[in-house]
């Protein structure tokens, strides 16, 4: 058994993770005539690797470095060799190692019959060892999740594959299947299950002995975190490793590997100043050159977010030398592309190298893959290469680099590859004025990011998508071209798409793809209302009408992004009682006759409805309620309600007569909270309004709210207590009065009731609730915490309103709730005029910041 383990040791990492997914950017370089690369099938020198005389062992080596294909011509050698011997053992980790060569290649179908040809061996054995079968099992999951997204099944073998590691007492089998079983079940949606499961393996290793398998255990485990959305956390664990593994005198590989996750972490959560000295220490670990080339890659990515002029050029150097030095593999090429994707996020005047040394390295790469027959690198360096091309004005060589990139990824089914290299083609169709051709590619772009959802979370974190960069910009293209079409078929698709660009934000926002709500179409939830999108393109500004049984409609201004972003922030800037009263009506004037005004002058807008707005990037943070038409504000003439689009909105309506609720708030200061003295009343007389239960101050503990939302049938929540909505989810919160909840403890808190529609929550109220100063999109928390909490409705305000304006405001909203007939839009709507007619409270400040997000019935 001692020598299974060693092999096993050697292998077992295979189904541990998800395969890394990859992006890119422009590089922005001037007009320079490069060579088109031509692909040989010799093998250059550099890839050759000294040969092992054992092939299991040679076959290990190989993978390691990423040379996949000659791994796999190892281990058919060693499958050989123990067939004739006769060795099972020998035969099933062989082929193991085979199926996920092949599986790091995308060669699927030869990854699946390597597997079977595993387990066959192991079905036929009278006497099979349970370590192989984990083994086979583990190997076999990651296949399933990785190639087809069976992520059920996969949970069910790695669930069989820890009950073998159980029998034979393999610890680190073990845990290694159940994080690999977290990991299946976040991408079932189980997010909870899934950190339920990590915390589990959390307790597990604090009560082992420190050792190398503690320490390994928790790097994994901080890694899961990671992906889980528990950055926090995954710090914790890693840090832990990290420490353990300094008290040992662990490996330097593995203090290098912990000094590189931990430094990604600390980027994120700390400072890129404290990444900077992990990522010092992983190379100053590193016992091969390609750790030394991961930390230095990542120090690069961290010089140029401190735009340290005199770091970049030197670490730059010192990468270029490495890459042409080092034997190719699949690990070189990926790095290759990575120092492409971070020297593009550099000007042009601040280049460390020339095109021509950008384009050699990536025809190296292109080289490589083609010898190494990795075809997902290889379609990837094409990619690289197309795009290089296109910055240069070589859009012939760069079409056709694009199309060979796109034909290769598509032939092996990387959709992630075929979403950048089709976003790519359809930018070049679209400089050559084909729109029909850039239409088809941007929809091929779009379908695969649809695809991604659930991995785009997760891909590779040295290259990868950035949603502001890669995949936002990919939607608007095709909405640009397709309202540059204009039929009412391209008008239709440019609404889902805008649809589906409201989804992958939210997916962005809570680093997870767990929006799954049937469509519901504005016929089914209102045939009054007036759906109103607005999207922010490079060149103007577009607005589509949606109404009932009447044709979508169109209306553009023109206006450059960088005026129309002046504008928004300067509107925002204005709506504050001390600024200047007629600048302020100026921009509330503009922004009514951009969105507004062109609907009312055709004549498809009537005062007696309700307009729901789908809004994009820094018109999410504006009060729509708060434009004006020269005569009246918005909120005189019509309803408001927001919504982050028609696919998210369940269609309820709240019924007066049925409410049942919980009213809960903090009137005492709280650490850095002020008091809110007015809450008092303001819970007190909210319920009487309709049957409910108080939790103030002291009452109103997480615990408390829990119990509460269990014990009793509520349809209105509404919390009177501090809070904040932040583009980063963890930051997005409310306060109880033993501290925070957070957007996933709210949405477990809720979790029963949304499984149960009769007891969902109709109405969630929170006013006391502010955007994060200085956060650009921190409405995504507001539109976050209203889907993800399950509430039908969600009323809350954009920034801190003076104690007792929120307190009337609230009350009168729940009174015009009452009567019958009114909507939750029109019950707002009413308040809000309340408030403007008198005196002191007419100014916008006072009265737009209430928002309701969701149905508006």
């Amino acid at each position: 058994m001692a020598r299974l383990s060693f092999y096993f040791k050697g292998l077992r990492w295979f189904g541990i993770g998800v395969l890394g997914f990859l992006g890119a950017v422009a590089i922005a370089l001037g007009p320079l005539a490069l060579p088109v690369p031509a692909v040989t099938e010799d093998v250059p020198a550099a890839l050759q690797i000294a040969p092992e005389t054992d092939p299991l062992a040679a076959g290990r080596t190989y993978y390691r470095s990423g040379q996949f294909a000659t791994a796999v011509t190892q281990w058919q050698m060693a499958v050989q060799q123990a067939a004739q011997q006769g060795d099972l053992a020998r035969q099933v980790m062989g082929w193991n190692g085979i199926a996920s060569a092949h599986q790091a290649l995308n060669n699927w179908d030869q990854a699946h019959q390597a597997i079977e040809n595993s387990r066959t061996l192991l079905e036929r054995a009278s006497l099979a060892e349970p370590i192989l079968w984990a083994q086979t099992l583990n190997t076999q999951a990651s296949l399933v999740l990785n190639h087809s997204g069976q992520a059920k099944t996969a949970l069910e073998l790695w669930q069989k594959a820890e009950t073998y590691y159980l029998q034979v007492g393999d610890t680190a089998g073990v845990l290694g299947a159940r994080i690999n079983q977290a990991q299946a079940l976040q991408t079932l949606g189980f997010y909870r299950r899934a950190k339920q499961q990590l915390q589990t393996i959390t307790q597990q290793l604090d009560t082992m002995p420190d050792g190398e398998l503690k320490i390994a255990a928790l790097r994994s485990l901080g890694q899961a975190l990671q992906l889980i959305g528990s950055p926090q956390q995954s710090y914790n664990a890693l840090a832990q490793s990290l420490e353990i593994a300094r008290d040992l005198e662990a490996s330097q590989s593995e203090l290098s590997s912990i000094f590189l996750s931990i430094g990604k972490l600390a980027a994120r959560i700390e400072s890129p100043h404290k990444a900077l000295e992990y990522f010092q220490a992983a190379e100053d670990a590193a016992l091969t050159p390609l750790d030394q080339l991961q930390a230095r890659l990542d120090k690069l990515s961290t010089y140029i977010e401190l735009n340290d002029t005199i770091a970049i050029p030197k670490i730059t150097e010192q990468i270029q030398t490495q890459l042409v030095t080092l034997p190719l593999s699949r690990t070189t090429i990926y790095s290759t592309v990575n120092l492409a994707h971070h020297l593009a996020r550099l000007p042009r005047d601040a280049q460390p190298l020339s095109a021509s040394q950008i384009h050699q390295l990536l025809t190296n790469g292109a080289q490589a893959a083609n010898v190494l027959k990795d075809q997902r690198a290889e379609a990837y360096s094409l990619f690289q290469l197309g795009q290089l091309y296109r910055q240069n004005q070589q859009s012939t060589d760069a079409l056709n680099l694009t199309q060979k990139s796109l034909a290769i990824a598509e032939s092996i089914q990387s959709v992630d590859i075929i979403a950048q290299s089709a976003w790519q083609l359809g930018k070049l169709f679209e400089q050559q004025g084909e729109l029909q051709s850039s239409i088809e590619a941007y929809t091929k772009a779009v379908e695969a990011l649809q695809l991604l959802r659930g991995d785009l979370l997760a891909i590779n974190q040295d290259i990868q998508f950035s949603y502001r960069e890669q995949v936002e910009p990919v939607y608007r293209d095709l909405v640009s071209q397709l309202l540059i079409e204009g039929s009412q078929d391209s008008l239709e698709k440019a609404r889902l798409v805008l649809e589906n660009l409201q989804i992958a934000a939210l997916d962005n926002f809570f680093r997870e793809a767990c929006i799954d709500i049937e469509s519901s179409n504005v016929e089914q939830i209102d045939p009054n209302a007036t759906v109103v999108y607005a999207i922010i393109l490079d060149d103007r500004l577009a607005v589509i009408y949606s109404q009932f049984e009447q044709p979508l409609q169109v209306y553009e201004t023109k206006i450059e992004y960088t005026t129309l972003e002046v504008t928004l922030r300067s509107f925002l800037a204005s709506l504050h009682p001390s600024t200047d009263f007629q600048e302020q009506l100026s921009y509330a004037q503009t922004l009514y006759s951009w969105l507004i005004r062109p609907a009312e002058d055709a004549g498809i807008l009537k005062s007696d409805q309700t307009l729901v707005f789908v809004l994009d990037g820094l018109l999410r943070n504006l009060p729509m309620a708060a434009l004006h038409d020269g005569q009246q504000y918005l909120i005189e003439k019509y309803a408001v309600a927001l919504s982050p689009g028609l696919k998210l909105l369940p269609a309820n309506a709240l019924d007066s007569q049925d409410a049942r609720g919980i009213v809960a708030g903090i009137s005492q200061a709280r650490g850095r909270f002020a008091a809110l003295p007015a809450v008092k009343e303001e819970v007190a007389n909210i319920s009487k309004l309709f049957p409910s239960s108080q939790l103030l101050d002291q009452q109103f503990t997480r615990q408390a709210l829990r119990e509460s939302l269990a014990a009793r049938q509520v349809n209105i929540l509404h919390l009177a207590s501090h809070g904040q909505f932040s583009s980063d989810f963890s930051q997005t919160f409310f306060l109880t009065w033993d501290g925070a909840i957070n957007i996933n403890e709210l949405s477990e808190l809720l979790e029963r009731r949304e499984a149960d529609r009769s007891q969902a929550i109709e109405l969630l109220t929170l006013s006391a609730c502010e955007t994060a100063t200085g956060d650009d999109r921190a409405l995504l928390g507001l539109a976050g915490l209203a889907v993800r909490s399950g509430a039908r409705s969600t009323l809350a305000t954009l920034w801190s309103v003076k104690d007792e304006v929120a307190k009337q405001l609230m009350i009168d909203v729940y009174k015009n709730l009452g009567q019958s007939g009114l909507t939750k839009a029109e019950a707002l709507r009413q308040a809000q005029l309340n408030l403007l007619n008198k005196k002191d409270f007419a100014d916008p400040f006072f009265w737009s910041a209430y928002v309701l997000i969701g149905n508006w019935l």
